[in-house]
């Protein structure tokens, strides 16, 4: 799981740093504004990458999923984006827990063949 939730929140990263590029010439918001938010959003989504087999960090990245949507706001384009990650997101959880519980039962038939 954490292997493809962290490549969703890589691609994250980029888009809303070139989001941030876009808020800054379309909106009204000062740059400062536009880039505290986008750095700090940036920010969370590598660290969120390496405390991913943590409690509650999937949580947190949904959390990261809603205002990614609700940053439509701001530039329209990312409501589309934001339900595409927002799905990028589910199917990474969901399947990336299928693969680890697979890998999980692989080790453990082989450890009994070994043992046998």
């Amino acid at each position: 799981m954490r292997t493809l939730c962290a490549s969703t929140l890589i691609g994250e990263f980029f888009v809303i740093g070139f989001a941030g590029l876009v808020a800054m010439q379309t909106s009204e918001l000062s740059a400062g504004v536009v880039w505290t938010v986008s750095g700090v959003v940036m920010l969370l989504c590598l660290l969120l990458c390496g405390v991913l087999s943590r409690p509650g960090a999937v949580t947190i990245g949904w959390v990261l999923q809603a205002g990614l949507v609700a940053s439509g706001f701001i530039v329209p384009t990312m409501f589309f984006l934001g339900v595409c990650f927002g799905a990028l997101w589910w199917a990474s959880v969901h399947f990336g827990r299928k693969v680890d519980e697979a890998k999980a039962r692989f080790a453990e038939q082989a450890a009994e063949a070994d043992a046998a």
